[in-house]
């Protein structure tokens, strides 16, 4: 079930606020809006409104028999880079960066932020479908920049049957193989990355793939590697 608002504060914050309350969300429900004035990106940062693109949240409840909460970061980007590929006319600029943030020529053209609350994992998906935010760190796009942008209820219905499909895939087949998908997709190993983390320490090396959790791992200067578990990775 989708369900579309005219504006939202956050569908992520939304939906958090249902859960803090004791209501249940069913998996497969989605609260998408059409506008958001309060919208969050990774690390604390703002986001803006994003008229006409697509800004939605829904919630995994986990069970015990569930791969590690954690992946459901690389499944959800995965699960996006499906459902956008259809709409790009050269499916080889599409690339996920790690953990989920999907990019179009080299640019984010859409971002993903998990919160969790108890036993649940809210995922707030945002793609730019026809208008890009201007960030001062990075270049952005929208799929309107290189082709028709397609129709918000279309695409939400589509970011949900890829969603729900990536789920159930995660669910029974575990993450070895979704992992190996995900990195089909994603920049090449010995890719030079640097890596922020939240306290604002840099690093930088070279993509030399994922671990057995999905963490990234990348090989420093002294020919190391480190296992990267949280951070923002900027590429070259």
């Amino acid at each position: 079930m989708i369900r579309f608002v005219e504006e939202a504060g956050s569908t992520n914050a939304d939906l958090v606020a249902r859960l803090k309350s004791a209501e249940f969300i069913p998996e497969g429900e989605w609260l998408v809006a059409r506008r958001q004035i309060a919208g969050r990106g990774r690390q604390g940062r703002e986001w803006f409104d994003g008229v006409g693109n697509f800004m939605g949240s829904t919630v995994v409840h986990c069970h015990a028999t569930d791969p590690a909460p954690a992946s459901l970061a690389l499944m959800a980007g995965l699960a996006v880079y499906e459902a956008v590929l259809p709409y790009c006319p050269d499916p080889n600029r599409l690339m996920l960066k790690w953990p989920n943030d999907l990019l179009l020529g080299g640019a984010k053209l859409s971002g993903i932020l998990l919160e969790s609350v108890s036993k649940a994992v809210i995922i707030g998906i945002g793609v730019n479908l026809r208008q890009a935010p201007d960030l001062p760190d990075r270049q952005t796009v929208a799929l309107a920049d290189i082709a028709p942008a397609p129709d918000l209820e279309d695409f939400a219905a589509r970011v949900a049957q890829s969603f729900d499909q990536e789920l159930q895939r995660w669910r029974q087949f575990g993450t070895d193989p979704m992992f190996r998908r995900w990195a089909a997709a994603a920049h090449p190993s010995g890719t030079p990355i640097t890596v922020h983390d939240a306290s604002g320490t840099q690093q930088t090396g070279e993509f030399v793939g994922l671990n057995d959790d999905g963490a990234l791992l990348m090989r420093l200067a002294d020919g190391s590697t480190r296992a990267i578990h949280a951070g923002d990775v900027m590429l070259g």
